[in-house]
């Protein structure tokens, strides 16, 4: 089994800034790629950014130029570097990874179990 566990989330001042984690651990054999996606309430989860293994990025056009996505393959971790944060970033955030276990099984896409970002004065 997989874990995927954020951390780093909290009530922030507009412009200000936070940094998430999200450590995967258990039985991986690889990573593909991981990410990070958000839901504000009533709204759709969607998509802030994704990152290879290669360490390729890509972000929505709403945070692109403030926040920044990076990973460290030798501890299984992406983080969500979140700069110039506005009431509209306020969301629950995910972290997914597309996880291979086995070197001839497919791989299978996990998630975190969220952590909450509150931008407010």
């Amino acid at each position: 089994q997989v874990q995927l566990v954020e951390s780093g989330g909290g009530l922030v001042q507009p412009g200000g800034t936070l940094r998430l984690s999200c450590a995967a651990s258990g039985s991986i054999f690889s990573i593909n790629a991981m990410g990070w996606y958000r839901q504000a309430p009533g709204k759709q989860r969607e998509l802030v950014a994704t990152i290879t293994s290669g360490g390729n990025p890509n972000y929505a056009d709403s945070v692109k130029g403030r926040f920044t996505i990076s990973r460290d393959n030798t501890k299984n971790t992406v983080y969500l570097e979140m700069n110039s944060l506005k009431p509209e970033d306020t969301a629950v955030y995910y972290c997914n990874a597309d996880v291979r276990v086995l070197p001839w099984r497919r791989t299978t896409i996990y998630w975190g179990q969220g952590t909450q970002v509150t931008v407010s004065s």
